[in-house]
Protein backbone atom coordinates (compact mmCIF):
# COMPACT_ATOMS: atom_id res chain seq x y z
CA UNK A 1 0.00 0.00 0.00
CA UNK A 2 1.55 3.26 -1.13
CA UNK A 3 -1.47 5.43 -0.37
CA UNK A 4 -2.57 6.38 3.17
CA UNK A 5 -5.46 4.51 4.76
CA UNK A 6 -7.23 4.14 8.08
CA UNK A 7 -8.43 0.75 9.30
CA UNK A 8 -11.16 0.84 11.97
CA UNK A 9 -11.56 -2.53 13.71
CA UNK A 10 -14.76 -3.03 15.68
CA UNK A 11 -14.26 -5.59 18.45
CA UNK A 12 -10.56 -4.75 18.67
CA UNK A 13 -10.02 -6.29 22.11
CA UNK A 14 -11.45 -9.64 21.02
CA UNK A 15 -9.94 -12.98 20.08
CA UNK A 16 -9.85 -12.42 16.30
CA UNK A 17 -7.89 -9.20 16.66
CA UNK A 18 -5.29 -10.68 18.99
CA UNK A 19 -4.84 -14.06 17.26
CA UNK A 20 -5.18 -13.17 13.58
CA UNK A 21 -5.52 -9.53 12.57
CA UNK A 22 -2.84 -7.93 14.71
CA UNK A 23 -0.10 -10.54 13.95
CA UNK A 24 -0.92 -10.25 10.23
CA UNK A 25 -0.77 -6.45 10.30
CA UNK A 26 2.50 -6.55 12.25
CA UNK A 27 4.09 -8.96 9.75
CA UNK A 28 2.93 -6.80 6.84
CA UNK A 29 4.53 -3.80 8.53
CA UNK A 30 7.84 -5.63 8.97
CA UNK A 31 7.69 -6.60 5.30
CA UNK A 32 7.15 -2.91 4.43
CA UNK A 33 3.76 -3.66 2.83
CA UNK A 34 1.71 -1.00 4.62
CA UNK A 35 3.28 2.17 3.23
CA UNK A 36 4.37 5.27 5.09
CA UNK A 37 1.05 6.66 6.37
CA UNK A 38 -1.53 4.36 7.92
CA UNK A 39 -3.70 4.41 11.01
CA UNK A 40 -5.27 1.45 12.82
CA UNK A 41 -8.08 2.36 15.20
CA UNK A 42 -9.51 -0.17 17.63
CA UNK A 43 -13.14 0.31 18.65
CA UNK A 44 -14.43 -1.65 21.67
CA UNK A 45 -16.20 -1.32 25.03
CA UNK A 46 -13.21 -1.43 27.36
CA UNK A 47 -12.03 1.83 28.89
CA UNK A 48 -8.53 2.16 27.47
CA UNK A 49 -6.42 5.00 26.15
CA UNK A 50 -4.03 4.69 23.21
CA UNK A 51 -1.05 3.62 25.32
CA UNK A 52 -3.05 1.05 27.30
CA UNK A 53 -4.43 -0.36 24.05
CA UNK A 54 -0.92 -0.69 22.61
CA UNK A 55 0.30 -2.39 25.76
CA UNK A 56 -2.73 -4.72 25.81
CA UNK A 57 -1.99 -5.91 22.25
CA UNK A 58 1.80 -5.95 22.63
CA UNK A 59 1.65 -8.71 25.24
CA UNK A 60 1.15 -11.25 22.45
CA UNK A 61 4.09 -10.01 20.38
CA UNK A 62 7.79 -9.48 20.94
CA UNK A 63 8.28 -6.01 22.38
CA UNK A 64 11.20 -5.09 20.15
CA UNK A 65 12.13 -1.89 18.38
CA UNK A 66 9.98 -2.79 15.37
CA UNK A 67 6.92 -3.20 17.58
CA UNK A 68 7.56 0.19 19.16
CA UNK A 69 7.54 1.84 15.74
CA UNK A 70 4.52 -0.10 14.53
CA UNK A 71 2.47 0.52 17.68
CA UNK A 72 2.64 4.28 17.14
CA UNK A 73 0.12 3.69 14.34
CA UNK A 74 -2.36 2.08 16.77
CA UNK A 75 -5.14 4.16 18.29
CA UNK A 76 -8.14 3.35 20.45
CA UNK A 77 -11.72 4.58 20.65
CA UNK A 78 -13.88 3.40 23.53
CA UNK A 79 -17.52 2.95 22.64
CA UNK A 80 -20.56 0.69 22.61
CA UNK A 81 -21.71 -0.61 19.25
CA UNK A 82 -25.24 0.69 19.76
CA UNK A 83 -24.31 4.10 21.23
CA UNK A 84 -23.71 7.00 18.85
CA UNK A 85 -21.36 8.73 21.32
CA UNK A 86 -18.39 6.51 20.46
CA UNK A 87 -18.97 6.96 16.73
CA UNK A 88 -19.01 10.76 17.04
CA UNK A 89 -15.68 10.60 18.88
CA UNK A 90 -14.38 8.29 16.14
CA UNK A 91 -15.31 10.91 13.53
CA UNK A 92 -13.09 13.44 15.30
CA UNK A 93 -10.17 11.00 15.21
CA UNK A 94 -10.62 10.27 11.52
CA UNK A 95 -10.89 13.97 10.67
CA UNK A 96 -7.64 14.55 12.54
CA UNK A 97 -5.91 11.89 10.41
CA UNK A 98 -7.23 13.57 7.24
CA UNK A 99 -5.78 16.88 8.37
CA UNK A 100 -2.38 15.31 9.02
CA UNK A 101 -2.24 13.86 5.52
CA UNK A 102 -3.95 16.83 3.89
CA UNK A 103 -6.52 14.71 2.03
CA UNK A 104 -9.46 12.36 2.48
CA UNK A 105 -7.98 9.01 3.50
CA UNK A 106 -9.46 5.69 2.40
CA UNK A 107 -11.54 4.30 5.28
CA UNK A 108 -11.91 0.58 5.92
CA UNK A 109 -14.33 -0.66 8.57
CA UNK A 110 -13.58 -4.21 9.76
CA UNK A 111 -16.31 -5.90 11.80
CA UNK A 112 -14.34 -8.38 13.95
CA UNK A 113 -17.42 -9.00 16.08
CA UNK A 114 -20.11 -11.68 16.39
CA UNK A 115 -22.69 -11.43 13.57
CA UNK A 116 -25.31 -10.30 16.12
CA UNK A 117 -23.54 -6.93 16.26
CA UNK A 118 -23.38 -6.32 12.50
CA UNK A 119 -26.74 -4.61 12.09
CA UNK A 120 -26.31 -2.07 14.88
CA UNK A 121 -22.79 -1.19 13.73
CA UNK A 122 -23.98 -0.71 10.14
CA UNK A 123 -26.90 1.41 11.37
CA UNK A 124 -24.56 3.70 13.29
CA UNK A 125 -22.15 3.98 10.34
CA UNK A 126 -25.13 5.20 8.30
CA UNK A 127 -26.69 7.56 10.86
CA UNK A 128 -23.34 9.23 11.60
CA UNK A 129 -22.46 9.31 7.86
CA UNK A 130 -19.20 7.48 8.52
CA UNK A 131 -20.18 5.18 5.66
CA UNK A 132 -19.95 8.13 3.29
CA UNK A 133 -16.25 8.77 3.93
CA UNK A 134 -15.05 12.28 4.61
CA UNK A 135 -16.99 13.89 1.76
CA UNK A 136 -15.88 15.11 -1.67
CA UNK A 137 -16.96 11.84 -3.27
CA UNK A 138 -14.66 9.83 -1.01
CA UNK A 139 -17.29 7.15 -0.40
CA UNK A 140 -15.80 5.20 -3.32
CA UNK A 141 -12.71 4.67 -1.16
CA UNK A 142 -14.76 3.44 1.82
CA UNK A 143 -14.91 -0.34 2.34
CA UNK A 144 -16.44 -2.69 4.88
CA UNK A 145 -15.18 -6.16 5.83
CA UNK A 146 -17.27 -8.67 7.76
CA UNK A 147 -16.29 -12.04 9.18
CA UNK A 148 -18.06 -15.36 8.83
CA UNK A 149 -20.50 -16.78 9.79
CA UNK A 150 -22.60 -14.43 7.68
CA UNK A 151 -25.88 -15.00 9.52
CA UNK A 152 -27.44 -18.05 11.20
CA UNK A 153 -29.55 -19.33 8.30
CA UNK A 154 -30.74 -18.33 4.84
CA UNK A 155 -33.20 -15.71 6.13
CA UNK A 156 -30.72 -13.93 8.42
CA UNK A 157 -27.97 -14.07 5.78
CA UNK A 158 -30.30 -12.44 3.26
CA UNK A 159 -31.27 -9.79 5.81
CA UNK A 160 -27.64 -8.90 6.55
CA UNK A 161 -26.81 -8.79 2.86
CA UNK A 162 -29.83 -6.64 2.09
CA UNK A 163 -28.84 -4.22 4.84
CA UNK A 164 -25.28 -4.03 3.54
CA UNK A 165 -26.57 -3.51 -0.01
CA UNK A 166 -28.60 -0.47 1.02
CA UNK A 167 -25.48 1.24 2.34
CA UNK A 168 -22.56 -0.04 0.27
CA UNK A 169 -22.07 -1.11 -3.33
CA UNK A 170 -20.98 -4.70 -3.89
CA UNK A 171 -17.47 -3.51 -4.81
CA UNK A 172 -17.15 -2.02 -1.30
CA UNK A 173 -18.14 -5.20 0.58
CA UNK A 174 -15.50 -7.77 1.60
CA UNK A 175 -16.93 -10.95 3.14
CA UNK A 176 -13.97 -12.62 4.80
CA UNK A 177 -13.48 -16.38 4.75
CA UNK A 178 -9.80 -16.86 5.56
CA UNK A 179 -9.71 -20.25 3.80
CA UNK A 180 -9.84 -18.40 0.50
CA UNK A 181 -6.57 -16.74 1.50
CA UNK A 182 -4.72 -20.02 1.98
CA UNK A 183 -2.00 -20.72 -0.57
CA UNK A 184 -3.13 -24.27 -1.34
CA UNK A 185 -6.74 -23.28 -2.00
CA UNK A 186 -5.56 -20.55 -4.37
CA UNK A 187 -3.11 -22.96 -5.99
CA UNK A 188 -5.95 -25.32 -6.91
CA UNK A 189 -6.79 -23.07 -9.85
CA UNK A 190 -3.21 -23.16 -11.12
CA UNK A 191 -2.83 -26.87 -10.36
CA UNK A 192 -5.98 -27.85 -12.24
CA UNK A 193 -5.90 -25.56 -15.23
CA UNK A 194 -2.16 -25.00 -15.82
CA UNK A 195 -1.32 -28.74 -15.90
CA UNK A 196 -2.59 -30.55 -18.95
CA UNK A 197 -2.21 -33.97 -17.30
CA UNK A 198 -5.00 -33.45 -14.75
CA UNK A 199 -7.80 -31.47 -16.37
CA UNK A 200 -8.68 -34.20 -18.95
CA UNK A 201 -9.31 -36.72 -16.12
CA UNK A 202 -10.96 -34.28 -13.69
CA UNK A 203 -14.46 -35.65 -14.25
CA UNK A 204 -16.93 -38.46 -13.53
CA UNK A 205 -15.32 -40.79 -16.08
CA UNK A 206 -12.17 -41.06 -13.99
CA UNK A 207 -13.02 -39.88 -10.45
CA UNK A 208 -14.66 -42.40 -8.14
CA UNK A 209 -15.36 -40.00 -5.27
CA UNK A 210 -14.00 -37.00 -3.35
CA UNK A 211 -13.23 -36.85 0.38
CA UNK A 212 -12.80 -33.69 2.43
CA UNK A 213 -11.63 -33.82 6.04
CA UNK A 214 -11.50 -30.87 8.43
CA UNK A 215 -10.30 -32.02 11.85
CA UNK A 216 -9.08 -30.38 15.04
CA UNK A 217 -7.62 -32.05 18.12
CA UNK A 218 -8.84 -29.32 20.41
CA UNK A 219 -12.39 -28.78 21.58
CA UNK A 220 -14.14 -25.44 21.73
CA UNK A 221 -11.69 -23.93 24.22
CA UNK A 222 -12.86 -20.56 25.54
CA UNK A 223 -15.40 -20.07 22.75
CA UNK A 224 -18.27 -21.78 24.57
CA UNK A 225 -20.71 -18.86 24.59
CA UNK A 226 -20.16 -18.24 20.86
CA UNK A 227 -19.87 -21.82 19.63
CA UNK A 228 -22.86 -23.22 21.52
CA UNK A 229 -25.16 -20.86 19.67
CA UNK A 230 -23.64 -21.63 16.29
CA UNK A 231 -22.37 -25.22 15.98
CA UNK A 232 -19.86 -26.70 13.56
CA UNK A 233 -22.22 -26.85 10.58
CA UNK A 234 -22.58 -23.06 10.57
CA UNK A 235 -19.10 -22.27 11.87
CA UNK A 236 -17.13 -24.38 9.37
CA UNK A 237 -19.28 -26.21 6.80
CA UNK A 238 -21.24 -23.18 5.56
CA UNK A 239 -18.08 -21.34 4.62
CA UNK A 240 -14.76 -23.22 4.69
CA UNK A 241 -16.10 -26.53 3.39
CA UNK A 242 -18.17 -24.88 0.67
CA UNK A 243 -15.04 -23.14 -0.60
CA UNK A 244 -13.08 -26.41 -0.63
CA UNK A 245 -15.88 -28.14 -2.56
CA UNK A 246 -15.97 -25.26 -5.04
CA UNK A 247 -12.21 -25.43 -5.59
CA UNK A 248 -12.63 -29.05 -6.72
CA UNK A 249 -15.90 -28.74 -8.63
CA UNK A 250 -15.65 -25.35 -10.36
CA UNK A 251 -15.28 -25.05 -14.10
CA UNK A 252 -12.41 -23.15 -15.65
CA UNK A 253 -12.93 -19.40 -15.10
CA UNK A 254 -13.31 -17.34 -18.26
CA UNK A 255 -10.39 -15.25 -17.02
CA UNK A 256 -8.09 -15.09 -14.01
CA UNK A 257 -9.83 -11.98 -12.78
CA UNK A 258 -12.00 -11.00 -9.84
CA UNK A 259 -15.31 -11.67 -11.56
CA UNK A 260 -14.07 -14.59 -13.64
CA UNK A 261 -12.99 -16.58 -10.59
CA UNK A 262 -15.93 -15.54 -8.41
CA UNK A 263 -18.42 -16.45 -11.14
CA UNK A 264 -16.94 -19.95 -11.51
CA UNK A 265 -16.88 -20.43 -7.74
CA UNK A 266 -20.47 -19.22 -7.32
CA UNK A 267 -21.70 -21.55 -10.08
CA UNK A 268 -20.05 -24.55 -8.39
CA UNK A 269 -21.63 -23.79 -5.01
CA UNK A 270 -25.04 -23.27 -6.62
CA UNK A 271 -24.72 -26.71 -8.26
CA UNK A 272 -24.40 -28.52 -4.90
CA UNK A 273 -27.57 -30.58 -4.59
CA UNK A 274 -29.66 -29.61 -1.57
CA UNK A 275 -30.58 -32.35 0.88
CA UNK A 276 -34.27 -32.07 1.71
CA UNK A 277 -35.16 -31.95 5.44
CA UNK A 278 -36.91 -35.34 5.36
CA UNK A 279 -33.77 -36.98 3.87
CA UNK A 280 -31.21 -35.48 6.24
CA UNK A 281 -30.82 -38.69 8.26
CA UNK A 282 -29.92 -40.55 5.06
CA UNK A 283 -27.03 -38.26 4.12
CA UNK A 284 -25.93 -36.56 7.37
CA UNK A 285 -24.42 -37.75 10.65
CA UNK A 286 -24.13 -35.26 13.53
CA UNK A 287 -22.22 -35.87 16.72
CA UNK A 288 -21.08 -34.26 19.96
CA UNK A 289 -17.94 -35.23 21.84
CA UNK A 290 -18.28 -36.62 25.33
CA UNK A 291 -17.84 -33.86 27.90
CA UNK A 292 -18.97 -31.05 25.61
CA UNK A 293 -21.84 -30.13 27.94
CA UNK A 294 -19.33 -29.59 30.75
CA UNK A 295 -17.32 -27.02 28.80
CA UNK A 296 -17.41 -23.42 30.15
CA UNK A 297 -20.45 -21.37 29.07
CA UNK A 298 -22.15 -24.34 27.38
CA UNK A 299 -25.77 -25.28 28.09
CA UNK A 300 -25.89 -28.60 29.98
CA UNK A 301 -28.71 -29.78 27.70
CA UNK A 302 -27.13 -28.49 24.49
CA UNK A 303 -27.62 -30.43 21.26
CA UNK A 304 -25.01 -28.36 19.41
CA UNK A 305 -22.95 -30.49 17.05
CA UNK A 306 -19.16 -30.72 17.25
CA UNK A 307 -18.97 -33.25 14.40
CA UNK A 308 -20.74 -33.53 11.05
CA UNK A 309 -20.34 -36.07 8.24
CA UNK A 310 -22.10 -35.40 4.94
CA UNK A 311 -22.57 -37.23 1.67
CA UNK A 312 -23.46 -34.81 -1.12
CA UNK A 313 -23.49 -34.41 -4.89
CA UNK A 314 -22.59 -31.59 -7.26
CA UNK A 315 -25.07 -31.51 -10.13
CA UNK A 316 -22.84 -30.62 -13.07
CA UNK A 317 -21.99 -32.71 -16.15
CA UNK A 318 -18.42 -32.95 -14.86
CA UNK A 319 -19.36 -34.48 -11.48
CA UNK A 320 -22.69 -36.16 -12.23
CA UNK A 321 -23.29 -38.93 -9.61
CA UNK A 322 -19.79 -38.55 -8.11
CA UNK A 323 -20.24 -38.53 -4.30
CA UNK A 324 -18.45 -36.03 -2.09
CA UNK A 325 -17.88 -37.28 1.46
CA UNK A 326 -17.21 -34.55 4.01
CA UNK A 327 -16.33 -34.91 7.69
CA UNK A 328 -15.83 -31.97 10.03
CA UNK A 329 -15.03 -32.43 13.69
CA UNK A 330 -13.46 -31.27 16.93
CA UNK A 331 -11.61 -33.49 19.41
CA UNK A 332 -10.36 -35.57 16.50
CA UNK A 333 -7.18 -37.74 16.52
CA UNK A 334 -5.12 -35.06 14.73
CA UNK A 335 -5.16 -31.60 13.20
CA UNK A 336 -5.61 -31.88 9.46
CA UNK A 337 -7.49 -30.26 6.62
CA UNK A 338 -7.23 -31.97 3.25
CA UNK A 339 -9.01 -32.81 0.03
CA UNK A 340 -8.58 -36.26 -1.51
CA UNK A 341 -9.65 -37.02 -5.07
CA UNK A 342 -9.95 -40.80 -5.33
CA UNK A 343 -9.70 -42.01 -8.92
CA UNK A 344 -11.49 -45.09 -10.23
CA UNK A 345 -9.37 -48.15 -9.53
CA UNK A 346 -8.87 -50.26 -12.63
CA UNK A 347 -6.57 -53.26 -12.39
CA UNK A 348 -5.02 -53.90 -15.81
CA UNK A 349 -5.34 -57.40 -17.27
CA UNK A 350 -1.57 -57.78 -16.92
CA UNK A 351 -1.89 -57.81 -13.13
CA UNK A 352 -5.23 -59.55 -12.51
CA UNK A 353 -3.63 -62.73 -11.20
CA UNK A 354 -1.28 -60.81 -8.89
CA UNK A 355 -3.88 -58.46 -7.44
CA UNK A 356 -3.95 -54.68 -7.22
CA UNK A 357 -4.19 -52.46 -4.12
CA UNK A 358 -7.73 -51.71 -2.99
CA UNK A 359 -7.13 -47.99 -3.49
CA UNK A 360 -4.66 -46.94 -6.16
CA UNK A 361 -4.51 -43.39 -7.47
CA UNK A 362 -5.39 -40.69 -4.92
CA UNK A 363 -4.57 -37.03 -5.30
CA UNK A 364 -4.45 -35.31 -1.89
CA UNK A 365 -4.30 -31.57 -1.40
CA UNK A 366 -3.17 -30.81 2.16
CA UNK A 367 -4.46 -27.42 3.35
CA UNK A 368 -2.98 -27.66 6.84
CA UNK A 369 -0.65 -28.38 8.46
CA UNK A 370 2.34 -28.59 6.10
CA UNK A 371 0.58 -27.33 3.00
CA UNK A 372 1.32 -29.46 -0.03
CA UNK A 373 0.12 -31.97 -2.63
CA UNK A 374 0.67 -35.72 -2.87
CA UNK A 375 -0.21 -38.25 -5.55
CA UNK A 376 -0.63 -41.94 -4.78
CA UNK A 377 0.47 -44.27 -7.59
CA UNK A 378 0.78 -48.04 -7.91
CA UNK A 379 4.30 -49.47 -8.09
CA UNK A 380 5.98 -52.85 -7.89
CA UNK A 381 7.25 -53.77 -4.43
CA UNK A 382 10.93 -54.82 -4.22
CA UNK A 383 11.53 -58.56 -4.43
CA UNK A 384 11.70 -61.52 -6.80
CA UNK A 385 7.92 -62.00 -6.90
CA UNK A 386 5.62 -59.51 -8.58
CA UNK A 387 3.65 -57.67 -5.94
CA UNK A 388 2.00 -54.27 -6.25
CA UNK A 389 1.60 -51.53 -3.66
CA UNK A 390 0.72 -47.85 -3.43
CA UNK A 391 3.46 -45.26 -3.05
CA UNK A 392 3.22 -41.50 -2.63
CA UNK A 393 4.85 -38.67 -4.56
CA UNK A 394 4.73 -35.56 -2.41
CA UNK A 395 5.79 -31.95 -2.43
CA UNK A 396 5.38 -29.30 0.25
CA UNK A 397 5.41 -25.56 -0.25
CA UNK A 398 7.99 -25.16 2.49
CA UNK A 399 10.31 -27.77 1.02
CA UNK A 400 9.98 -26.73 -2.61
CA UNK A 401 9.91 -22.95 -2.35
CA UNK A 402 11.65 -22.42 0.98
CA UNK A 403 8.59 -20.71 2.42
CA UNK A 404 4.93 -21.37 3.05
CA UNK A 405 3.78 -18.15 1.43
CA UNK A 406 1.77 -15.39 3.01
CA UNK A 407 -0.48 -16.21 5.94
CA UNK A 408 -4.17 -16.06 4.93
CA UNK A 409 -4.96 -12.86 6.81
CA UNK A 410 -1.89 -11.12 5.38
CA UNK A 411 -3.07 -11.84 1.85
CA UNK A 412 -6.70 -10.93 2.58
CA UNK A 413 -5.83 -7.66 4.34
CA UNK A 414 -3.65 -6.57 1.43
CA UNK A 415 -6.49 -7.37 -0.97
CA UNK A 416 -8.94 -5.34 1.14
CA UNK A 417 -6.54 -2.39 1.16
CA UNK A 418 -6.10 -2.58 -2.63
CA UNK A 419 -9.78 -3.31 -3.37
CA UNK A 420 -9.24 -6.74 -4.96
CA UNK A 421 -12.31 -8.96 -4.27
CA UNK A 422 -11.21 -12.20 -5.97
CA UNK A 423 -10.72 -14.05 -2.67
CA UNK A 424 -13.93 -12.83 -1.04
CA UNK A 425 -17.44 -14.26 -1.08
CA UNK A 426 -20.02 -12.80 -3.43
CA UNK A 427 -23.62 -12.45 -2.28
CA UNK A 428 -24.93 -15.21 -4.58
CA UNK A 429 -22.28 -17.62 -3.25
CA UNK A 430 -23.56 -16.99 0.25
CA UNK A 431 -27.19 -17.46 -0.69
CA UNK A 432 -26.52 -20.84 -2.34
CA UNK A 433 -24.42 -22.12 0.57
CA UNK A 434 -26.98 -20.99 3.14
CA UNK A 435 -29.80 -22.64 1.18
CA UNK A 436 -27.93 -25.96 1.45
CA UNK A 437 -27.12 -25.52 5.17
CA UNK A 438 -30.58 -24.25 6.16
CA UNK A 439 -32.31 -27.36 4.79
CA UNK A 440 -30.03 -29.49 6.98
CA UNK A 441 -30.87 -27.35 10.03
CA UNK A 442 -34.57 -27.77 9.26
CA UNK A 443 -34.07 -31.53 9.04
CA UNK A 444 -32.37 -31.58 12.44
CA UNK A 445 -35.27 -29.64 13.91
CA UNK A 446 -37.66 -32.32 12.60
CA UNK A 447 -35.49 -35.12 13.98
CA UNK A 448 -35.03 -33.63 17.45
CA UNK A 449 -32.35 -34.42 20.00
CA UNK A 450 -32.16 -38.16 19.40
CA UNK A 451 -29.93 -37.87 16.32
CA UNK A 452 -27.09 -36.10 18.17
CA UNK A 453 -24.67 -39.02 18.54
CA UNK A 454 -21.99 -39.10 21.21
CA UNK A 455 -18.36 -39.92 20.40
CA UNK A 456 -15.19 -40.26 22.45
CA UNK A 457 -12.57 -37.48 22.17
CA UNK A 458 -9.62 -38.60 20.06
CA UNK A 459 -11.75 -40.69 17.66
CA UNK A 460 -13.05 -39.99 14.16
CA UNK A 461 -16.60 -39.27 15.32
CA UNK A 462 -19.58 -41.59 15.81
CA UNK A 463 -19.54 -45.07 14.29
CA UNK A 464 -22.40 -43.98 11.99
CA UNK A 465 -19.97 -41.63 10.18
CA UNK A 466 -18.04 -44.70 9.03
CA UNK A 467 -21.26 -46.47 8.05
CA UNK A 468 -22.19 -43.47 5.89
CA UNK A 469 -19.29 -44.16 3.53
CA UNK A 470 -18.86 -47.91 4.08
CA UNK A 471 -22.40 -48.71 2.91
CA UNK A 472 -21.20 -47.43 -0.49
CA UNK A 473 -18.27 -49.92 -0.32
CA UNK A 474 -15.79 -47.12 0.32
CA UNK A 475 -13.88 -46.04 3.41
CA UNK A 476 -12.36 -42.93 4.91
CA UNK A 477 -8.71 -42.53 4.01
Amino acid sequence: MQTPFVLVIFGATGDLMRRKLLPALFRLYKQKELGESFYIVGFARRELNNEEFREFLGKKLHADGVWDKFSKNLYYQQGFFGDVKGYNALIEKLNEFDKRVGACIARIFYLATPPANYEEIIDKLVSTKLSEGCGQGSSKWTRIAIEKPFGKDLATAKAIDKRLGRVFEERQIFRVDHYLGKETVQNMIAFRFANGIFEPIWNRNFIDHVQITWAERQGIGERGSFFDGVGLLRDVAQNHIMQLIASVAMEQPLSFSKEGVRQARAAAIKAIRCIEPNEVSKYIVRGQYEGYNKEPEVDQNSTTETFVAIKLFVDTPRFENVPFYVRVGKKMPKDVVEISIVFIQTCHLLFKEYGCPEIGNVLTIRIQPDEGISLGVIAKKPGARLSLGTVSMYFSYQGEFGEKGAEPYEKLLLDIFSGDQMLFNRSDELESSWEFITKILEGWTLQGKSTVLSYKPGTWGPRQAHTLIEKDRRKWL
